[in-house]
């Protein structure tokens, strides 16, 4: 137990760094599709996205200046939404292996009991 709480907790470490500090380091270039919009000429007919207003839209940080802080920011903020996610399907699908009966499956166990004539099992 202790040894897999270990290895989750370098891992998400590790995540955040790459997050928080690598995305200093990436390239300001558009990445492939708009590159290639742009090399066949196309590139104008482009339309924002529905979320191209939302907090953390173009891989930054609404409100905050500096571009890399921006940028780490919201990579930190994407790597704690996706563990947030990512636990808590995590948790619902354990307790689903656990054998804990579900509310449908109580139910049922107890309509099918309520079936049995008394001294008849």
């Amino acid at each position: 137990m202790t040894r897999t709480r270990t290895v989750v907790l370098v891992g998400v470490v590790v995540a955040l760094l790459i997050a928080g500090v690598g995305s200093w380091y990436a390239s300001s270039s558009p990445d492939g599709l708009e590159a290639t919009a742009a090399e066949q000429g196309f590139d104008g007919t482009a339309r924002d996205s529905v979320t191209a207003d939302s907090p953390l839209a173009d891989y930054a940080t609404d409100g905050v200046e500096d571009p890399r802080l921006s940028g780490g920011l919201a990579g930190v903020a994407g790597v704690l939404l996706v563990l947030a996610l990512a636990g808590g399907l995590t948790l619902v699908l354990r307790h689903r292996s656990s054998g804990a009966p579900t509310d449908v499956e109580a139910d049922s166990d107890a309509d099918a009991a309520a079936d049995v004539p008394a001294g008849r099992d």
